[in-house]
């Protein structure tokens, strides 16, 4: 069984950022399906994608609500600098801000996680 953290780091402004993000959850899909022990998380302007995602009606919802037990939470510092802080909060996916606000990407892999951007 492997460990993989996969980081959405991705932006909502273009095509490229759609399908990062439809990468992302697809990869986590298979992994989930595989068994594996797999986590997403929102860092960097990837934390627009839980508005996004968890606003209703977005065409990768149902996607991200097959993996939603998986989302290890949202960068606390991001969310808030790129305005979505509410949006997170309110979505129920957690703020985390292990390291200076931000994700600890260092202690996964000292955990043992392969780490995935998207």
């Amino acid at each position: 069984m492997a460990k993989i953290s996969i980081v959405v780091l991705a932006d909502t402004k273009t095509h490229g950022d759609l399908g990062r993000i439809a990468n992302a959850l697809t990869t986590a899909q298979e992994c989930k399906q595989a068994g594996d022990e797999v986590e997403l998380l929102f860092d960097g302007a990837g934390v627009k994608w839980v508005a996004e995602l968890s606003a209703g009606g977005h065409k990768l919802e149902p996607a991200f609500r097959s993996i939603e037990d998986r989302v290890a939470g949202a960068c606390a510092f991001c969310a808030q600098a790129f305005g979505v802080r509410a949006a997170v909060e309110s979505s129920g996916i957690p703020l985390l801000d292990e390291y200076k606000q931000h994700p600890s990407l260092r202690r996964r892999v000292a955990d043992g996680y392969e780490i995935i951007t998207f």
